[in-house]
């Protein structure tokens, strides 16, 4: 099913943009910077379908205090450089209460000096970054587990699979380096050394120069940290030089997105979740947004799951934040929130405290082509 994104939400945002500009209603303006073209273009739609699904039904029963929450969103093409501009004009041009949803390390690394700036709130990076835990950042508010605990889960899992031989693969840049970091701590635990252990580049990887390494080390496993499309362009690659390894990626590739960019390849990768299973109503969370992207046509995914979390955290915040709220009154309304309920799952937030949530899964792709727990 198409998305949002794809049957035209960006003309909303526009017209939206352009009414606040003619000066119409105030609006509660939240800012968002992210790939919606390049290599993550699938997730990061999905992320933003999932976040607006909330925005959407709470708009509808009155906004925040009769104020609508309005997303902005920017796309930077998946270029750090570019997601510093793009903050920046929403900040310092459009006024925005918070930046939300951001989608990549090196990306939301290069907003930080901004938001230190402008004092301005980041909620919910669609990145699990240790670098954005630890040391507490003032002004971001993380939502989903770090890519750390991920990378440590998927080792140990294939260790209790009987697998020794595990080689990993990670970007050449901060948020591959800080994967790598979480497997080293799973193969720490499990007394293992990695089978291989190989860089490549962020966005043109040299697939000819890399799978000779993994099929040398006869791995029979290959943690993958990348993009949804280098990733999947690697399990490919793996597959047309016969290698029969399984295939472990992260969450940042939990979208249904990713699933097609594998095509016939897809059955049996395996994708570490940071969410409950997004068909699981045990979580009253899950089954509330289950039911509002039913009614708008569309299926529920991972991706989809972590946007809706995001904006429930976001809501919440400014609901606490009180009429008209600003850039420090939300700072302030976040760091009080405690054990905040966002549907069999608790958020608690303090000023030496902006983790979020530890939840850490494994799915696996099926024959039909979605992910199963």
């Amino acid at each position: 099913m198409k998305t949002r994104w794809e049957r035209g939400s960006w003309k909303k945002t526009a017209l939206a943009f352009a009414l606040v500009c003619a000066g119409a209603q105030a609006q509660v303006m939240v800012g968002q910077t992210a790939g919606f073209t390049g290599p993550v273009a699938a997730g990061v739609k999905e992320t933003t379908e999932g976040a607006r699904l909330w925005f959407d039904a709470v708009n509808a029963k009155g906004g925040i205090a009769g104020q609508p929450v309005e997303l902005v969103s920017l796309d930077d093409k998946f270029d750090p450089k570019l997601a510093a501009e793009n903050a920046k004009q929403l900040v310092e041009q459009r006024n925005v209460v918070a930046l939300f949803l951001t989608r990549g390390t090196p990306h939301t690394q290069a907003v930080l000096p901004l938001l230190e700036a402008h004092k301005v709130p980041l909620v919910a990076p669609s990145t699990g970054a240790m670098v954005l835990h630890e040391p507490v950042p003032k002004y971001v508010f993380n939502v989903r587990a770090t890519y750390q605990r991920e990378a440590e889960k998927a080792v140990e899992h294939l260790h209790t699979l009987g697998m020794r031989r595990i080689a990993v693969v990670h970007a050449d840049d901060s948020f591959g380096a800080d994967a790598l970091a979480g497997a080293n701590k799973g193969f720490a635990k499990t007394r293992m050394g990695a089978a291989a252990v190989v860089k490549a580049d962020r966005e043109k990887p040299d697939y000819a120069k890399i799978v000779p390494v993994l099929t040398a080390a006869q791995a029979q496993a290959v943690l993958w940290i990348g993009s949804a499309k280098v990733v999947a362009q690697g399990v490919k690659a793996l597959r047309g030089a016969k290698s029969a390894a399984h295939v472990v990626t992260l969450s940042n590739n939990a979208s249904s997105g990713f699933i097609k960019e594998l095509g016939e390849h897809s059955r049996g990768v395996i994708v570490t979740q940071v969410f409950p299973n997004e068909r699981s109503i045990a979580y009253p969370m899950v089954k509330e947004a289950m039911e509002l992207a039913k009614a708008k046509g569309v299926e529920l995914s991972p991706a989809m799951l972590e946007g809706y979390a995001a904006a429930k955290v976001l809501v919440e915040g400014l609901k606490r934040a009180g009429k008209n709220p600003t850039r420090e009154k939300l700072q302030a309304a976040l760091e009080g929130m405690k054990r905040f309920d966002l549907g069999g799952l608790e958020v608690t937030y303090g000023p030496a405290d902006h983790t979020g949530l530890d939840f850490a899964d494994l799915s696996i792709v099926d024959l039909e082509g979605r992910f199963v727990r």
